[in-house]
């Protein structure tokens, strides 16, 4: 190595032995959570001999003598050295950075690819997906959701796809919001390819995220297994035009078992294109048809990791305000509080108070009574 060149980036011994294991062949989210609750970590499963790994159910001869394979090893070092080369980070569970709601869920990823920055903001995440040869209405209608979502404070999750998802995520970046891609082939992959400029503008305005190795290709078996990371990062989702074979009934299932909320926005009464969302109103999931709808089902949020543990956050827009506004905010609950008293309890000037007060009006956080008096906004 020469003195002007990068110095070699150095990765812990369990990284390395995920990354592997991940490589591993017939290995997939099931088998890794079986296989390290059964040995604890990753470093110890690949020092077993083929005859422990037998026993563990689901693990047969060619994928124990997969797991044994020393090379894997050396392969894993190779990738992580080229994710570091290209800026794609690769985040296991006890990473800062790795999604705290994705760790919650049954066969969570091992390991995640990351090219882009995710923020504390995108624990509160909203999933959007629906059909790929989706309608003008439909793709009209998950743009409007997902730019309305944008603006009051949600990160918008989908799956990179053409049709729902990429009006998903394109509504997100004009209205200036965070989103994030998650992938069925690696973040190098991208698919479909005719979607490259627009996973660049994701990984500069949120994240591409996926557990694939960098040059898996988008083989079919994978987009339901992706569909698991979609609902399980996020609060809900929303399915925008889905028939009834639709893959977005997946996620919304996985979004059930998850405990997450579904969503489903209806479209004409005989479009075969949103028979799969009229058939989920039916059985009960939440109709909606804005933002509010949203809103008021998901009730008040949890509080990102970078906030005070003693702050409800009633809405996502509460994360986007200045201090001045959250000061103000915070005088006013769910009781009327008087004009006078709002007054008395800010440190500032009574005429910035006033001016404050119209912006969070018009922002919709809070609701002027008779009297001159306030309350928070339902």
């Amino acid at each position: 190595m020469t003195p002007d060149s990068p110095p070699s980036p150095e990765f812990s011994d369990e990284l390395v032995a995920l990354v592997a294991l991940s490589l591993a062949a017939g290995i997939g989210p099931k088998l890794q959570s079986a296989l390290l609750e059964q040995f604890g970590t990753a470093c110890e499963t690949l020092s077993q001999t083929k005859d422990v790994l037998l026993t563990v159910n689901g693990i047969g001869p060619k994928t124990a003598t997969s797991i044994g394979n020393k090379d894997l090893l050396d392969e894993a070092r190779l990738l992580l050295t080229e994710c570091h080369a290209l800026q794609v980070d690769v985040l296991d569970q006890k990473h800062r950075d790795y999604p705290q709601r994705l760790r919650e869920i049954c066969d969570s990823p091992t390991v995640l690819y990351r090219k882009g920055v995710l923020l504390p903001q995108d624990e509160l995440a909203i999933g959007i997906v629906g059909s790929r040869r989706c309608t003008a209405y439909g793709r009209r209608q998950a743009e409007r959701m997902a730019a309305a979502l944008s603006r009051a404070g949600f990160t918008i999750v989908s799956g990179l796809a053409r049709g729902i998802d990429a009006a998903a995520h394109r509504g997100a970046l004009k209205s200036g919001g965070r989103t994030l891609a998650i992938m069925a082939s690696g973040v190098k992959t991208i698919y479909p390819p005719e979607h490259k400029d627009l996973a660049e503008e994701i990984s500069q305005q949120g994240a591409l995220l996926s557990e694939m190795p960098l040059d898996q290709r988008p083989l079919p078996g994978l987009f339901p297994q992706r569909n698991r990371i979609i609902s399980g990062i996020c609060l809900g989702v929303i399915v925008v035009e889905a028939t009834r074979s639709s893959g977005a009934l997946y996620t919304a299932r996985h979004a059930l078992e998850q405990g997450r909320e579904v969503f489903a926005l209806p479209g004409p009464v005989d479009s075969l294109a949103s028979e799969g969302c009229h058939e989920l109103i039916r059985d009960g999931v939440t109709l909606v048809r804005n933002v509010d709808d949203v809103l008021s089902e998901l009730g008040p949020l949890p509080v990102p990791s970078t906030q005070s543990a003693s702050v409800t956050i009633h809405s996502p827009r509460e994360l986007v305000l200045t201090v001045q506004e959250t000061e103000v905010l915070n005088q006013i609950s769910s009781q009327p509080t008087g004009i006078d008293e709002i007054l008395r309890a800010c440190k500032m000037e009574s005429s910035r108070v006033l001016a404050t007060l119209t912006m969070l009006e018009m922002r919709r956080l809070i609701r002027r009574l008779p009297g001159n008096s306030y309350v928070r906004h339902d």
